[in-house]
């Protein structure tokens, strides 16, 4: 069967994808450097702790350092160009029309779910694929949902004084700290899964998000991470 290039991803989209690697990374860092001053979270059963966020060989093993100055100035920079790029990818979003590859659709979560069991395996056959396909289309606008909830816990927690109607509006500045953490562990869960998924789906796949272009077989559906 003959191969064609096709356009898969626009520039803006992979400019701002690779730039939000590396803010994404800045800010779970610093934020780790935060959080140690005050690492008060964990998994608990009742009245029995099961998991601690987290725990002493885990900062041992990666080098944290107990730097609470230098993480806070570190977040609070980094939280601006965080913020600045996922506006940016949400109006181009908007302008562009790329919303309509993005958002669900009518059937996505029942087709997620075959999706799913397709990649572990249990059936054979994948549900209609477009540029994503409805897991993918559920994740990335949860991510971006999940960014939108990260700036406004972020700034209820940097400003609880200066906005104290937004800081009360989450429940308080402990509330506020809480979704911010949880939100935080959500965005390390998506990184894994979203890396274990590229690799699966292979080379071609990855260096459509550098190039622009993927290699697909005529009149295939294209099947992309």
């Amino acid at each position: 069967m003959s191969k064609r290039l096709e356009r898969k991803h626009p520039l803006a989209i992979r400019w701002l994808h690779w730039i939000n690697f590396p803010l994404l990374a800045m800010m779970i860092w610093s934020g780790l450097l935060i959080y140690w001053a005050n690492a008060v979270y964990g998994l608990w059963i009742f009245n029995y702790e099961v998991f601690h966020f987290f725990p002493q060989w885990f900062y041992d093993f990666f080098g944290i350092p107990y730097r609470l100055a230098e993480g806070l100035r570190l977040h609070f920079f980094f939280m601006w160009l965080f913020a600045a790029n996922g506006l940016i990818y949400v109006v181009y979003l908007a302008v562009s029309g790329e919303w309509r590859a993005i958002l669900p659709v009518p059937g996505s979560f029942g087709r997620a779910v075959r999706v799913a069991m397709h990649d572990v395996k249990i059936v054979k056959k994948l549900p209609p694929q477009g540029k994503y396909n409805d897991a993918q289309r559920i994740a990335y606008t949860a991510v971006i949902l999940m960014g939108v909830g990260s700036v406004i816990t972020g700034l209820a927690i940097y400003k609880p004084l200066q906005l104290a109607w937004l800081t009360s509006l989450l429940g308080g500045y402990g509330w506020a700290r809480w979704m911010h953490f949880w939100l935080t562990i959500l965005f390390v869960l998506f990184f894994f899964v979203h890396i274990v998924q590229v690799a699966i789906a292979g080379w071609a796949n990855f260096r459509s998000m550098v190039t622009g272009y993927d290699t697909v077989k005529a009149g295939s559906d294209l099947d992309s991470v």
